[in-house]
């Protein structure tokens, strides 16, 4: 357990714009920030941080909140693991009581995953650096690979000793289960028993956007390369790893990606780390998988910028074209670098000096028009192979969504080639509508599933992290097949909908007002004098006539806030926006956001006026939904009552005195009606 005095002061350091920051490339807009979301599929920047709010949010699919809450979203943790992982970044010392044996039982199966993953790093780099076999061979394997002792340690390379259950014994030994060495894939099991994944390899550990070690890969070791089927042998798929959603070397890449607002993508790891020793550090590699869009996704967070830098061989050249067009459509800027046959990134870096490889990729890289024109259009004589490759590269670029792009491209390929541009530019318009009917079909094949109860699916999946549940009213926070299937509780227009609607305004000044006191003196049944703030006076006035608020969520804000409005240097605000359950922290984060930020998007409405006239106009708001509500239900209970005479004169009297309530509540609130 964390102290509450060790948790205000980790809250108080952490600044959102550092923790967004680290998975986020972000862009000053006025007082604000901006970038890409990194919770779903974000074409222009819609992820807006605040520094004087210290808090984040989506204007698309609504994601957000503190600190904390932006990392227990983005890396799926809990609220003690994310002030862990605040309290690492700003050098905060925790100290925490050592857990019982049913504490550990409880804890998630995914974070026991990434503690043996982590063990496991460190046992394989130690092993390398102080075991008799990790120097001499393990270690003397990244020495003649020129691997120097720094990289090493920046990449915590390893070594996995040939005893085949080296690591497992040392596993079990410290009290790690058998199940978890097996399910991250650092052991294998079978009828014979338990035995070492990596036995006798160099280990490359696998590090994720945020440092989690994810994996790892093994390679046999030179000596042992002739006739071994396998020379690399990675991690399988697992909870907390997905081969197409990770890159290698993201983690240490990630701040020079920022920096130099470009990425090179390599194939290997031995590639990656002779970049970074020659100093090129914006480099991570797909490793053991065809680029997808999840990885092109993970980039775009940091940069629209990718070079592509591959073998000059033939099986380079076909890696380049294969991601040409993923990259294009998910609005990456492609450039493309061939090193001279025979080298591949790894060789060739250690060929040069800094200067000379950051001059050769400079004079060498291509745009993708160039590098796509030269291998399939240009010194082709066959007509007809030349006609494919032309329709390829317009193919290509009738995947870009930014039209003044396509347009640009289109003008260039022409000028290139010697042909018209009008023509090239009617052929594009055939691959364009080709596309939009392909994917009209699509919908309206998901449409048909969803109508026959089949289960849905999604053109193109994103990630799990990346699927923003949204806020729907009466359910808390869902998780449905599409972020845009459920409706924004800030735009509610139906009768029902209403209620909610003015609900929510209530629970936005107690999210951000509600420790504001907007009555003095009022008298107590002691006779004495008390103060009232927001959530007081809403708690207060609800009671007099029994009612409640209709949402658990909302019932819950106002409860806390009346609870804490004692505590001394209690901010309603901050205290929802860092509140430990998601939820809370979600909703008061949208809350939160200035009204001019929401402008153009959600329909809430600003009252002019005191605070203190607000709430109370809110107030009688929401008694006069109420009336409404229950004027609606009375009429629809006069449609059914049939012809029994004595429940009709009920509920006709019933009508008759809810109708002057709401009338004279109306009257009340006059011109100042808000919905």
């Amino acid at each position: 357990m964390i102290d509450r005095a060790t948790v205000d002061r980790i809250i108080d350091a952490a600044k959102i714009v550092d923790v967004v920051g680290e998975f986020v490339t972000l862009k000053k807009a006025g007082v604000n920030y901006k970038g890409l979301c990194p919770f779903h599929d974000d074409r222009n920047p819609s992820f807006m941080v605040s520094p004087a709010k210290n808090i984040c949010h989506c204007f698309v699919c609504g994601k957000g909140g503190t600190p904390a809450g932006f990392l227990m979203e983005h890396e799926q943790i809990t609220y003690p693991e994310a002030l862990r992982w605040l309290a690492r970044k700003y050098n905060i010392e925790i100290v925490e009581k050592e857990l019982t044996d049913e504490e550990r039982a409880q804890q998630s199966e995914r974070e026991s995953m990434f503690i043996v993953n982590e063990w496991a790093r460190d046992w394989f780099h130690n092993t390398l650096k102080n075991d008799p076999d990790g120097i001499a061979i393990g270690k003397q394997y990244f020495r003649s690979r020129g691997i120097r002792d720094d990289i090493i340690e920046k990449f915590q390379l390893g070594y996995a000793p040939q005893k085949r259950d080296a690591l497992c014994s040392a596993a079990v030994a410290k009290g790690y289960k058998k199940e978890f060495l097996v399910k991250t894939g650092l052991c294998i099991e079978n009828e014979k028993g338990i035995y070492d994944r990596y036995s006798g390899r160099a280990i490359f550990p696998w590090l994720n956007v945020s440092g989690k070690v994810v994996a790892f890969g093994g390679r046999v070791l030179d000596s042992r390369t002739k006739g071994v089927a396998q020379k690399y042998v990675n991690s399988p798929d697992s909870d907390i790893y997905h081969k197409e959603r990770e890159l290698y070397g993201i983690y240490q890449a990630k701040k020079a990606i920022v920096k130099d607002d470009r990425v090179f993508m390599v194939e290997g790891y031995t590639d990656v780390i002779a970049m970074h020793q020659a100093g090129i550090e914006n480099v991570v590699a797909n490793s053991g998988t065809a680029l997808s869009v999840y990885q092109i996704r993970l980039l775009h967070r940091f940069t629209n910028n990718i070079t592509l830098l591959y073998d000059g061989d033939e099986a380079g050249i076909h890696a380049a074209m294969r991601g040409t067009d993923m990259l294009l459509e998910e609005g990456m800027n492609i450039k493309v670098l061939l090193l001279p046959d025979g080298d591949d990134p790894d060789s060739f870096a250690r060929k040069h000096s800094t200067e000379e490889l950051k001059k050769y990729i400079d004079d060498h890289q291509t745009d993708f028009i160039t590098f796509k024109s030269r291998l399939t259009v240009e010194n082709i004589d066959d007509p007809v192979k030349r006609s494919e490759g032309i329709g390829g590269i317009v193919k290509s670029i009738s995947v870009i969504p930014d039209q003044i792009l396509r347009s640009t491209y289109i003008a260039d390929f022409a000028r290139r080639i010697n042909m018209k541009e009008q023509t090239l530019i009617a052929e594009m318009n055939k691959y364009i509508t080709r596309s939009l009917e392909e994917k009209e079909k699509e919908r309206e094949r998901e449409q048909r599933r969803q109508q026959s109860g089949a289960p849905a699916t999604t053109v193109s999946p994103p990630a799990p992290d990346d699927v923003p549940p949204p806020y729907i009213p009466g359910e808390g926070f869902a998780e449905p097949a599409s972020v845009t299937t459920q409706p924004d509780p800030l735009t509610l227009h139906s009768p029902q909908e209403q209620a909610s609607k003015v609900e929510l305004l209530l629970i936005r000044e107690v999210v951000r007002h509600g420790d504001e006191v907007i009555f003095d003196n009022v008298e107590t049944e002691d006779g004495g004098t008390t103060t009232l703030n927001v959530a007081q006076y809403i708690d207060f006035d609800l009671s007099q006539d029994s009612l409640q608020l209709a949402l658990p969520l909302h019932r819950q804000i106002l409860q806390e806030a009346v609870e804490h409005s004692g505590d001394p240097g209690f901010k309603a605000e901050s205290y929802f926006c860092g509140h430990p359950d998601l939820n809370v922290s979600q909703l008061a984060t949208r809350l939160a956001i200035d009204r001019h930020q929401l402008a153009g998007r959600f329909a809430v409405e600003e009252r002019e006026g005191s605070l203190c006239q607000r709430v109370r106009h809110l107030m009688m708001d929401f008694r006069l939904d109420l009336m409404e509500g229950r004027l609606r239900l009375i009429q629809q209970q006069l449609r059914t009552v049939g012809s029994d005479v004595k429940r009709m004169m009920q509920l006709l009297q019933e009508h008759k005195e809810t109708k002057e309530i709401r009338d004279a509540l109306a009257r009340q609130l006059g011109s100042d009606l808000i919905v």
